[in-house]
């Protein structure tokens, strides 16, 4: 791996587990935050979604502000905002303000999924699909707000002009690696659920990537999801929950997330089928030591600059727990340079 330094940052779609309100979910959230801020995580994002019983982070702007209120440090922002939703001028709003209260810590990841199921996405916004196809476009509209050239022109975001919020692109297929790579600027893969074209995606940014003013070379973000504990077997157990969770997915249950339970051989034949295999493939799960095993592969496999992690489960203590041990396999993995 060389003198090559991987960072690492927390994904976060503040998951309600059952039992718990929404209110004690996005305390949990940013009590995590203030874990991650010092336990030397580079970033903390928040993901977009709709229409769920089982996710709090829908209003993802706001929640970025109370978490940004609540560290010191470490940069927040969206993993992403779906950016077909919204007006681009309100979103420049919105993060220009950011921004500005909280100077240079502040993410605007964006992505062109609905982050919903159709019919959701239609009452977000009538013409969901037609933005969803002039997602270039939509982003440059996004550019354009936050630059100072934007002063002359009759419609500006004013409190974006010359804020320093960097953009990010979110990809889950190939597509999104081209514009990355076009617009030179950083990308993010969803490789904690969509596996299958991390590695093209990958390939296609650094073919591609045509450096700029906001960033000089290639800049890679890879999403894993990371359940750590101090056995493999109380790992096993508490992955459960996860895995409920990707089934649920697959099967269109929005719920809550369960409490473990034991994994039942049945579960375990259940877990074997291909869809949940695909989908699963980063999930690394264990102890402490064999995580970092699979970390290690992982890092050298992609080579990309930053991880960033995605636990589910259960108990808020158990995530922390998770956390701090993921931040201590960085930290041994993570050369001093």
């Amino acid at each position: 791996m060389g003198n090559k330094k991987t960072a690492y940052s927390i994904l976060d779609l503040a998951v309600i587990s059952k039992g718990k309100t929404l209110g004690q979910t996005l305390a949990d959230s940013v009590a995590l935050a203030q874990l991650a801020d010092t336990e030397g995580y580079t970033r903390y994002w928040l993901a977009e979604h709709h229409n769920s019983d089982a996710i709090g982070s829908s209003a993802t702007a706001i929640l970025i502000g109370k978490i940004a209120e609540g560290t010191q440090r470490i940069r927040v922002g969206s993993g992403g905002i779906m950016l077909p939703n919204h007006s681009p001028l309100i979103i420049a709003e919105q993060f220009g303000t950011l921004g500005t209260l909280y100077p240079n810590r502040i993410d605007l990841g964006v992505g062109r999924a609905p982050g919903t199921d159709q019919a959701t996405a239609s009452a977000i916004r009538s013409d969901f699909y037609q933005a969803a196809m002039n997602f270039p476009e939509e982003v440059q509209k996004i550019q354009n707000y936050f630059s100072t050239d934007n002063i002359t022109q009759p419609v500006r975001a004013q409190v974006a002009e010359g804020v320093e919020v960097p953009i990010y692109i979110l990809g889950s297929s190939t597509d999104s690696a081209h514009l990355a790579a076009k617009k030179g600027l950083p990308y993010a893969f969803a490789s904690h659920f969509a596996t299958a074209q991390l590695m093209p995606a990958l390939e296609i940014y650094h073919r591609e990537f045509q450096s700029t003013n906001a960033l000089a070379k290639p800049y890679t973000l890879a999403g894993v999801s990371l359940i750590i504990a101090d056995t493999d077997a109380e790992a096993e157990r508490i992955s459960t929950s996860y895995y409920g969770r990707v089934i649920g997915i697959l099967t269109g249950d929005r719920g809550p997330l369960e409490a473990p339970t034991d994994m039942t051989a049945r579960l375990q034949q259940i877990i074997q089928q291909p869809a949940i295999q695909q989908m699963t493939k980063y999930a690394f799960i264990g102890s402490k030591e064999t995580v970092k095993k699979k970390v290690k592969t992982f890092m050298e496999t992609t080579q990309v600059d930053e991880l960033i992690a995605i636990t589910h489960v259960f108990d808020a203590q158990d995530r922390i727990k998770s956390y701090t041990l993921f931040a201590e396999i960085m930290r041994e993995l993570n050369p001093e340079v």
